[in-house]
């Protein structure tokens, strides 16, 4: 099948080398003009395990190429995974579309454009001539995104033409063979979905948050609260793990435009509030130390392990990490930093900056430093020797943003330890 991806995000180069790889015809827009190269322009996107490998394949066997745009717009199938700010960009596309196309059409709008934006696209094309929008919403996640395109275990497709339906279904029919249930609902409620989906899951950050905050007023231990609440079966243990706040730039966009439309429609400032919140958990782990060396951080040398937004991704958009950082730089202290991943996005952020060394070893980070700060929960931090970490570090005091470890451990190794709710 001849199938035309348009966007700059994960979801159209994971949707890009996943359908080339199982026999479709896919093509990309030349990312300028006499150049054929097939390449996402995002350093995060480039670093998602395996993408750029099945990328490769594809254009090897011949599946996959760049064309010009009026090659790509051409095929009855267009897959739209477009960054939020590029809805006008897609409703001129769609437009095209509908002036070229005298029978058929199908367009797959996986793109956060708002509720209502699929209803506004199908606007445009002619229903009586099968022309039609399904809007299939990106529930993809950085570090996983190839996995879960291949074997997803859910599907929300908001679809209100059934000859529309059965092309989706032969399309991602080489995907489905685990799929356990296939959510079908009309556009506008699809994208409403997920971002109730998204907005639930904040919800949840922000309160756990909000509990390891108080437990540290209250001398309690939020792990041991944690779990007993995880073990109600009407609650979970998903998303109940409290740390220094939750990153990344499309689970925020979600939130933030749930956010608007809760402002708008009901004049609610429910999820205005966990947005603000979740700025401030952000810097806790700063909060913390500079609260330990008495308001005074001047000179001091702070190694951090983690600046990614989550273990798994090279991304940094929206980290914890980089309101930490500035805050140590506005008050005179020196970084070293260490990530297994996102190191060239930092330095690309940050540059030559003075007072920030980059590390390739996460022991040389905390070579000498009056600190150090767990902002990331990469597994190889999970076990680290911490007899050659004391070694290392000038005072042996330890900010765990993401309760990795066991405080009485720790403690009993000389460490002064800060958890985040944790005795």
């Amino acid at each position: 099948m001849k199938i035309a991806v348009w966007g700059d995000e994960l979801a159209s180069w994971v949707a890009v080398a996943q359908l080339a790889a199982y026999g479709n015809d896919v093509r990309v827009p030349q990312a300028a003009a006499g150049t054929t190269e097939i390449r996402p322009s995002q350093s995060s996107v480039r670093a998602e395990p395996g993408l750029m490998e099945l990328i490769q394949a594809g254009v090897i066997k011949g599946q996959l190429s760049a064309l010009a745009t009026d090659e790509c717009e051409e095929v009855v199938v267009h897959w739209l995974a477009m960054a939020p700010d590029e809805e006008d960009k897609a409703i001129a596309l769609v437009q095209r579309l509908a002036q070229r196309a005298d029978g058929s059409l199908l367009v797959i709008n996986q793109s956060n454009f708002g509720i209502g934006a699929s209803d506004r696209l199908q606007a445009l094309l002619n229903s009586d001539a099968g022309q039609a929008v399904i809007c299939l919403p990106d529930t993809l996640q950085q570090g996983r995104a190839l996995s879960q395109f291949a074997q997803p275990k859910t599907l929300l497709v908001g679809c209100e033409d059934a000859t529309a339906l059965q092309s989706l279904q032969a399309i991602l029919r080489p995907f489905t063979g685990a799929l356990q249930s296939l959510q079908l609902m009309t556009r506008r409620e699809a994208e409403f979905t997920k971002f109730a989906i998204t907005g639930m899951l904040a919800l949840r950050l922000g309160y756990i948050n909000e509990l390891a905050n108080l437990a540290d007023l209250l001398a309690v231990d939020i792990d041991v609260v944690r779990q007993g609440m995880g073990s109600d079966e009407r609650i979970g243990p998903h998303y109940l793990a409290p740390g220094c706040g939750f990153g990344g730039q499309h689970f925020t966009q979600y939130i933030e435009g749930l956010a608007g439309l809760f402002s708008e429609k009901r004049r609610s400032t429910l999820l205005d509030t966990v947005l603000a919140e979740n700025q401030r958990q952000m810097e806790l782990p700063f909060r913390k130390l500079w609260q330990h060396y008495e308001c005074d951080l001047s000179g001091k040398t702070v190694a951090l392990w983690g600046v990614a937004f989550k273990p798994g991704v090279a991304s940094i958009d929206n980290a914890p990490a980089l309101r930490i950082i500035d805050a140590l730089l506005a008050q005179g202290a020196r970084v070293r930093l260490h990530d297994p991943e996102a190191l060239p996005e930092v330095r690309e952020h940050y540059g030559n900056h003075a007072s920030v060394c980059y590390c390739a070893d996460k022991y040389e980070a905390a070579q000498a430093a009056d600190a150090l700060l767990l902002l990331t929960e990469w597994p190889e931090y999970w076990s680290p020797d911490f007899e050659r970490l004391a070694q290392s570090l000038r005072a042996k005091v330890v900010v765990d943003g993401r309760n990795v470890y066991d405080p009485a451990l720790l403690r009993a190794q000389g460490f002064t330890y800060y958890g985040i709710g944790r005795l």
